[in-house]
């Protein structure tokens, strides 16, 4: 290699490199380490102090920070399981042998003989008045009692049947009950959002669920439409609504892709016995390629519908109701629907012994009919069994039955399950943390329990009736 020399021929200088200023290297080092602590410290507030529902948003717009959720410590865990302790003597074999029930002749589902103001057939929907949220009902009595001799006329269903008129709403964070009822409201004229259901449902949008109870006050309540809820139900009933114009709201177990197991309403729409298939609007999931329903298998509709003891809500109109009584039948007696219902989840768990929600479903029934001493029992079996670890944030029938057979550890347990893996943003778990510290004769924690409850959804008829009656004591 050629090395050019210096002019007067000497070596060549070497330039002798300087250190950057003090200043300069503080202001860089400086500036790393506020990066680094403003890394942390960002991903410190994403895990530890924002709510669930503005950590989704987070990750709606930058998906890696899903990476620092912190673990959830009820994923891939069942409920508590209880000790072997049999109420009042009663086995879950007594459950499975000894008659529960009644028995009643089978029940059948047909469509009465025609109204003059009804189609037996509705394909679209009947044109009504726009509704606005300042309407209610008239007050009236509520169904009238079910006469067991009621035999309509039987007219076959038709092997088709779909309800038009819907109007489509997508579901924001957490919201399917609200945006579930306002759909099915949408087919009567209601012109409201899910954003108001959902202020009187759950004024907290963290509440991780609406009951059926509640869903119906609403409708009850601001609609103008009515609305009733029963368990126990067939998919033969559900045609029979369908068939005469009636929307029908189930409640499912649901497993979207990318979540464990989770509570969810939808929307049946119509049915195609030559398929074999319902036709739902879901909230989550959308309407189908062609915008008339997601097509879902007899079979599997009625396998999520099971993991809510097959509870359904029916929107009609209030002139409609002796009517609609005549499409319930038996139904239209809580205590009987409970009593299908409980049938029903008994067969179940005598085919299947390991079946976890057939027992728990049982327990529910159990409950409705105020049976609470079999009732724990059949909750007891299905903790033994394979049941989701949410499953207590939607069905409440065990703090209600282990309370009242003052079974107070097992209620406890639950409710200290529930508030480690999401509860905290429940009522109920309030609701039911007060009942048994009052119980227990700690009314200070009894009051801060209710008003938790209270703070969570305002609305809430049981805590607010819980802590006038604490107060007033």
């Amino acid at each position: 290699m050629h090395i050019l020399n210096s002019p007067d021929n000497t070596q060549p200088s070497v330039t002798e490199i300087q250190p950057p200023p003090r200043w300069l290297m503080v202001l860089v080092g400086g500036g790393f380490l506020l990066l680094i602590v403003g890394t942390l410290g960002s991903i410190f507030v994403f895990r530890d102090v924002l709510r669930p529902g503005q950590q989704q948003r987070v990750i709606n717009m930058a998906p890696f920070m899903e990476a620092f959720l912190p673990p959830n410590p009820g994923a891939g865990l069942a409920l508590p399981t209880p000790l072997p302790t049999f109420s009042n003597g009663v086995s879950p074999d007594d459950l499975l042998s000894v008659a529960l029930v009644t028995p009643t002749p089978e029940v059948t589902v047909s469509i009465p003989s025609p109204s003059p103001t009804i189609s037996v057939i509705s394909s679209t929907a009947t044109p009504t008045p726009t509704l606005t949220a300042t309407e209610t009902p008239t007050p009236t009595s509520t169904l009238p009692e079910a006469s067991t001799t009621l035999q309509p006329a039987s007219t076959p269903l038709p092997p088709t049947a779909y309800l038009n008129g819907f109007r489509y709403v997508r579901q924001t964070w957490n919201n399917c009950g609200p945006a579930t009822i306002t759909m099915g409201l949408s087919y009567f004229g209601w012109q409201e959002g899910q954003e108001f259901a959902a202020s009187v449902l759950k004024p907290d949008d963290e509440d991780k669920n609406v009951t059926s109870l509640e869903m119906t006050s609403f409708v009850n309540e601001r609609s103008g439409v009515w609305a009733i809820s029963r368990m126990g139900g067939t998919l033969d009933l559900i045609k029979a609504f369908i068939a005469n114009g009636y929307p029908v709201i189930i409640a499912i177990g649901f497993m979207p892709e990318g979540y464990d197991w989770l509570g969810h309403y939808r929307l049946l729409v119509g049915y195609d016995d030559y398929q074999g298939v319902f036709f739902a609007y879901d909230s989550y999931l959308g309407t189908g390629d062609n915008g008339n329903g997601i097509a879902i298998p007899y079979d599997e509709a009625d396998s999520d519908w099971r993991q809510f003891n097959r509870k359904f809500i029916v929107l009609y109109r209030p002139e409609e109701e002796q009517w609609l009584r005549s499409l319930l039948g038996d139904w239209a007696d809580p205590a009987r629907a409970g009593e299908f219902a409980l049938q029903t989840a008994r067969d179940e768990a005598r085919a299947n012994p390991q079946d976890g929600f057939a027992w728990f479903n049982m327990g529910t029934s159990l409950v409705a009919l105020g049976r609470y001493d079999e009732a724990a029992v059949a909750y007891d079996q299905s903790r033994r069994l394979s049941l989701p670890w949410r499953m207590m944030w939607y069905q409440f029938g065990p703090y209600e039955a282990y309370f009242n057979v003052g079974r107070y550890d097992d209620l406890m347990a639950l409710i200290a399950a529930n508030l480690n893996n999401g509860g905290q943003y429940i009522e109920e778990t309030f609701y039911w943390q007060g009942q048994l510290y009052g119980a227990q004769g700690q009314f200070a924690e009894a009051e801060t329990a209710f008003e938790q409850a209270l703070r969570i959804n305002p609305n809430f008829a049981a805590a607010q009736e819980a802590l006038s009656t604490l107060n007033s004591g």
